[in-house]
């Protein structure tokens, strides 16, 4: 059976349980179970590797214990060994220390719960896992693909500006700041982890040695304020090799821009910050007086600006309304302009985030410690034949060729243009230019239509009697 049936399946499973209500409750529930299953199959690999290795959970409640056996606990006792033995048992660890997977395994279940009522239910799902072999290369693959799938589907959107984040967008962005080995790479608002994979593969090509892949693990970081999403991200780096996430359970913007110090800061810095989103009241007083507001996405452009090192590079997913926003959001571009090199704008065109929001989208790539002097827009085109993106038909890797053909020999074309920085100041940072080369349709009122074809009428009737008043004029003349 392929993964999406068996995943069909455990959904199919999970309905008829009357303790699962709705989606974000199904996909927790699936998530610690099968985050059980990775760390188990994981622990497989390291105890053929480690002689001493020790799991740094008791006996009794690894998975090879009480849910491998097909045939094992099931009904009542099930439900009392999960509710009463191991979810207690796993959520207060003793022993365990930061930096470790015992920590991890203790945080994720310390922020997840078994809504299932049914131990037959509970038992039917636990089967069908047991189905998917987490160190087989093969369904390893198979699981990445369906993961991305997965969270597409189910992730609870429209909340504070939280989407998922298309992953041929996260992989072109990672693409043009290339990450390089030894490079701290920071998502300061990592979701479900999307940008960390995509770094992560991206430097696993660079990485040729067993201790050049254990650097890996240390650089990159993700910060994740809710539960849900920072488990998910957790199961997607460990799913991609990582031993030991370092992506922390918090809030990058509960933290003072003063107390930055240098051992904070990042070379790299890739992220889909949420947008639209309020931010409580005690958070401002982090932040410069100038750019304090309770807009989520601003600040955290405010924190970028703070976390990069000095030629650090950053790609950063924002709304329209940022480009053209004024308040804070002008004193914020003001300060990126002057302290970083904004070289590129790709403007995303509508729908990329469907089904989610039909909000329009930009990718700005910057590099700090360099002043602005131009910025190249880019406006990148729907495919032939599109007029949307839609959830069956999302935006591609491979449409981003485009970008990537002229990304090092910049010219002038139908998609791209460049604009002076001094004509970005006359226009008091509004960074919302339209493509020049593109003549936008407007929509007219039928009345307003029909005024400017009689104002175009009388035009060409005047044109055409001064020609010929003219040519009588010559005429006369050559008389």
């Amino acid at each position: 059976m392929s993964i999406t049936s068996i995943i069909k399946s455990i959904q199919d499973i999970m309905r008829q349980d009357v303790g699962v209500d709705g989606d974000a409750q199904r996909i927790s529930q699936i998530v610690w179970m099968i985050f059980l299953k990775i760390i188990d199959d994981k622990e497989m690999e390291l105890e053929l590797m480690e002689d001493n290795y020790e799991s740094p959970i008791p006996e009794e409640i690894r998975w090879r214990n009480w849910a491998a056996d097909d045939e094992g606990m099931t009904g009542e006792e099930l439900l009392d060994f999960i509710d009463n033995k191991l979810f207690p048992t796993l959520s207060e660890l003793p022993n365990v220390q930061e930096g470790t997977r015992g920590i991890i395994v203790k945080e994720v279940f310390q922020d997840s719960y078994n809504y299932m009522k049914s131990g037959t239910l509970i038992r039917q799902v636990v089967n069908k896992i047991n189905e998917i072999d987490f160190n087989s290369s093969e369904e390893r693959h198979l699981f990445n693909d369906f993961y991305e799938g997965f969270l597409k589907d189910l992730q609870s959107a429209g909340n504070a500006g939280e989407y998922y984040t298309p992953r041929a967008v996260t992989q072109f962005m990672v693409d043009m700041v290339k990450p390089q080995l030894g490079e701290k790479v920071l998502d300061p608002a990592s979701g479900t982890g999307g940008f960390l994979a995509c770094s992560l593969n991206h430097l696993k090509e660079q990485a040729k040695t067993v201790e050049e892949r254990k650097v890996l693990d240390k650089t990159i970081l993700g910060v994740e304020k809710k539960p849900l999403p920072h488990v998910l991200g957790m199961t997607n780096l460990i799913l991609n090799d990582v031993e030991i996430p370092n992506i922390q359970r918090d809030n990058s913007l509960t933290y003072p821009l003063r107390d930055i110090k240098s051992k904070d800061k990042v070379d790299i810095v890739v992220t889909n910050p949420p947008f639209g989103g309020i931010e409580e009241d005690g958070i401002q007083a982090n932040f410069p007086a100038a750019l304090q507001t309770k807009e989520t996405a601003d600040l955290f452009i405010a924190l970028i600006l703070a976390k990069l090192k000095d030629y650090g590079r950053a790609a950063v997913v924002l709304p329209n309304g940022f480009l053209f926003g004024e308040g804070v959001k002008t004193r914020l571009k003001e300060k990126l302009i002057s302290e970083c090199n904004l070289h590129t704008i790709v403007r995303l065109p509508k729908g990329v985030f469907n089904p989610y929001t039909d909000i329009q989208t930009n990718l700005l790539f910057f590099e700090k410690g360099k002043e602005t002097k131009d910025i190249w827009y880019f406006e990148h085109p729907y495919p032939e034949g599109y007029k949307n993106y839609t959830k069956t038909k999302p935006i591609r890797i491979e449409e981003f060729d485009l970008e990537k053909q002229w990304w090092n020999n910049r010219e002038k074309n139908k998609y791209a243009w460049k604009v002076n920085i001094d004509e970005i100041k006359e226009r008091n940072y509004n960074l919302d230019i339209k493509n020049p080369f593109q003549i936008e349709a407007e929509n007219l009122s039928p009345e307003e239509a029909y005024k400017r074809y009689q104002e175009a009428k009388i035009s060409v009737q005047n044109t055409k009697q001064q020609l010929a008043d003219e040519l009588a004029s010559i005429s006369r003349r050559d008389k």
